[in-house]
């Protein structure tokens, strides 16, 4: 475990991706059926990229009461849903399918013309989804982002606010396609969990940087460290 920032954030490392994956896919299972069990539905919020994709085959798997189980998106590219670059195809594609196929999933893309257009409607789409959220998977880049919160974006010191509520915000990413929607930090930490899965040396270096004290503009990920409400472990594996 490693102190930062008046936080303690618990770290996993695996000798490889696969024994992440089981490890991973193991806690977030009972995470699940723990809120089932307490006899109320259970909410999943999971991130997008090439870094998840293998989890998502794993928990697909799961032995769950799927038909109550809620999944929504972190973040999600203003793109066609059947584009390879949405984040919803990607699980649609990994993770919505097997045992999985039975569980609700609300996406945030809609058809507004922009992400500005579209927040509102996102978020309005989540309200019935069971809160805090029981388990946040999130990523980071080698930039220190997360979900969508980029440095530099317009917008961000706004996203970053905890005395805004939790909603949906257009930000923009670092490189294409850039008009993003994203969950804002104060929705990221409406959770009951978070897990920030990393593979690779240069995402374990940005994340040692991104946990010693500095402006979170700079590395908004650092936020999550700032905090002690949410419980955070840290999934790495080369």
């Amino acid at each position: 475990m490693t102190e930062t920032m008046g936080f303690v954030a618990h770290e996993r490392r695996y000798p490889n991706a696969a024994a992440m994956n089981q490890a991973l896919a193991a806690e977030i299972t009972e995470v699940l059926q723990a809120a089932l069990g307490a006899g109320r539905g259970a909410s999943l919020v999971v991130s997008g990229g090439r870094t998840p994709t293998a989890l998502f085959d794993e928990l697909s798997n799961a032995e769950l009461d799927w038909e109550d189980v809620w999944i929504t998106l972190s973040d999600e590219r203003w793109v066609d849903t059947h584009s390879s670059s949405s984040n919803e195809h990607l699980v649609r594609e990994h993770l919505l399918r097997n045992a999985a196929a039975h569980a609700n999933f609300v996406g945030l893309k809609n058809s507004a013309a922009d992400p500005a257009h579209g927040a509102a409607a996102a978020w309005s789409a989540l309200a019935d989804m069971p809160r805090p959220f029981d388990f946040m998977l999130l990523g980071m880049g080698e930039n220190g982002h997360t979900a969508s919160l980029f440095p530099d974006s317009p917008g961000l010191a706004e996203a970053l606010d905890l005395t805004q509520p939790p909603r949906c915000v257009a930000m923009q990413g670092s490189q294409g396609p850039r008009e993003r929607l994203s969950l804002n930090l104060r929705a990221l930490l409406d959770s009951r969990r978070i897990a920030l899965m990393l593979e690779g040396a240069a995402k374990w270096a940005a994340y040692e940087r991104a946990r010693t004290r500095g402006p979170i503009p700079e590395m908004p990920v650092r936020a999550l460290f700032h905090q002690q409400n949410v419980p955070v472990s840290v999934y790495w594996s080369p």
